[in-house]
């Protein structure tokens, strides 16, 4: 019988017997006279102290030293805004300061406002007088025109009118969302101290690089562009708490009513102006005849108004005097208001800050005759600032 041929690679040799399962470590052996189960594993020591070191509840990612640049806060995006922020100044307003209110009797027509009311009393009824001729004119439908023309001064306050009048006669245009981030924070803050609603009021913005604002109708509280931008917050504080101060004291809407009734009058007026303006140079070309036949005329005309008015036209020649005098009591009356909200310092670097842009704009050389300058503050609108700061004063003592 033939072999069969060997195989290339011995066959691996199995352990005979029963398989051996695999060793495993053995349980630790305890001390005789000890009871069958065995006790608690005693806490191992650790080198810091009898107790385990405390270990993290979740892993924490490990940390590579490339990681580390990438742990630094992003830079913030670039800011979009058309203003500049203005520098760090110490009287930027702080948003959580206690609240100063105005007491119930500050608030509401003050005498500046009954008296310019008062004061625009003689264009009223010199505007009731023209529109009462220009009705007999036109017959049935002139009483209409009258009570219509009594009625419209209830409709310029309206918001729409009040819309139009910032629009097309203040040039006022509505505040950029940037803007009105600006302005709604410190315009809130001034309304809180107050004691009034602050979304009672429109908030607007004129483009001019002055340092100035502006009190209209019954609503509209208006800023320069220069003022939102350069101005630090407590000082912006201020110019809107003056202007406030207007709303709260009654300035603003007794003088656009007196305004608004005096319209007619007021284009009467013109028409007597450019009628005598006409007489002066028609007599340059005439005769002395003529031109003395012209002025009787007219002379005459002027005397049966005044007696027929009681002197009334004469008295209107004299209210532009008068009423600038009023408003430069409002004038102190709003930064009275203002102080009273604890605006007073800011309110006085504010000033000082007009009173030096107004000489800067005087011409070299300026040297205006005394004569002149007394008239010009009998018709300014606004008292000196030397005066302003002086009523000031007061608020500046630290209070009891």
């Amino acid at each position: 019988m033939t072999q069969p041929p060997p195989s290339p690679q011995p066959e691996p040799e199995y352990p005979t017997g029963p398989a051996q399962p695999p060793t495993y470590p053995q349980a630790p052996q305890y001390p005789t006279g000890q009871p069958t189960a065995p006790p608690s594993t005693p806490e191992p020591q650790y080198p810091g102290g009898p107790t385990a070191p405390a270990y993290p509840q979740q892993p924490q990612p490990p940390q590579f030293p490339h990681q580390h640049q990438h742990q630094q806060q992003p830079p913030s995006a670039p800011q979009t805004s058309h203003f500049q922020a203005p520098p760090p100044h110490p009287h930027e307003l702080n948003l959580d300061q206690r609240r100063v209110h105005l007491a119930e009797h500050q608030r509401g027509a003050d005498a500046a406002a009954i008296g310019g009311l008062l004061l625009h009393v003689p264009n009223f009824l010199c505007s009731l007088l023209i529109v009462g001729m220009v009705a007999a004119f036109l017959g049935g439908i002139g009483l209409i025109l009258v009570l219509l023309w009594l009625l419209s001064g209830l409709l310029i306050f309206n918001h729409a009118a009040e819309g139009v009048i910032a629009r097309h006669l203040l040039r006022l245009r509505y505040p950029t969302p940037q803007e009105r981030a600006r302005l709604e924070p410190v315009w809130h803050e001034v309304a809180a101290r107050a004691g009034v609603e602050g979304r009672t009021y429109q908030l607007w913005i004129e483009d001019s690089d002055d340092l100035n604002a502006v009190a209209a109708a019954g609503h509209i509280v208006g800023v320069t562009r220069f003022a939102v931008n350069r101005l630090p917050s407590g000082q912006l504080a201020a110019v809107l708490a003056h202007e406030l101060g207007h709303h709260i004291g009654g300035h603003s809407w007794s003088s656009l009513l007196g305004y608004w009734y005096a319209l007619p009058g007021r284009l009467a007026w013109r028409v007597v102006r450019g009628t005598a303006t006409g007489i002066r140079k028609v007599s340059g070309c005439l005769s002395c005849f003529g031109a003395g036949l012209l002025v009787l005329l007219f002379g005459s005309l002027v005397f049966v108004t005044v007696q027929t008015l009681y002197c009334l036209p004469l008295l209107i020649l004299v209210m532009p005097y008068a009423i600038a005098a009023v408003g430069r009591r409002a004038e102190l009356r709003a930064d009275q208001q203002a102080a009273a909200l604890g605006f007073a310092p800011m309110l006085i670097e504010v000033l000082g800050q007009m009173e030096h842009a107004e000489h800067a704009a005087l011409p070299a050389g300026h040297n205006a005759q005394p004569k002149q300058e007394s008239l010009a503050r009998l018709l300014a609108s606004h008292p000196e600032y030397h005066t302003r700061l002086h009523h000031l004063q007061p608020y500046l003592q630290p209070r009891a």
